[in-house]
């Protein structure tokens, strides 16, 4: 689900676009979802595809939002990352392909043991209050006692 460029750029802001269309990394430390801890979900800021639950949120202390797994498994795709002389594995949105993050296998080994380490521009949250009204009361349960 590429969207044409012209839109990008209106519809984003441009770390939001650089990050998504051209795989750049916003400075650690810097993005809003760093140091950011209410319920609810997080989606792709593009598509609006559902990625990550504040459930699997954790302070990994590298700068940028980690999480232990996606709220589906299906809503990533990972692909070998060789930029900067590394060979990493970066993280993708499945419907829009927007570039994310990457995943590293240095995460709670009692969660899996992975650490999704994504941009906050790349990231849409969407308050668990809210998920109904926003078209996301399937993931309403998630928060519910």
């Amino acid at each position: 689900m590429k969207r044409n460029d012209q839109d990008l750029h209106e519809q984003l802001s441009q770390t939001a676009y650089e990050v998504t269309q051209n795989a750049a990394t916003e400075a650690p430390f810097s993005g809003q979802y760093d140091q950011f801890d209410q319920p609810g979900i997080y989606v792709d800021v593009v598509s609006g595809e559902p990625l990550f639950s504040s459930l699997d949120k954790y302070d990994a202390g590298c700068g940028w939002p980690s999480f232990t797994k996606p709220i589906e498994k299906q809503s990533v795709k990972r692909h070998l990352d060789t930029s900067h002389g590394m060979y990493r594995t970066e993280v993708r949105s499945t419907d829009a392909a927007s570039h994310l993050g990457h995943v590293f296998t240095d995460g709670p080994k009692e969660a899996g043991g992975l650490r999704y380490c994504i941009n906050s521009a790349a990231l849409k949250f969407i308050p668990a209050e809210q998920l109904d009204q926003a078209g996301y009361g399937q993931y309403q349960t998630l928060f519910e006692q």
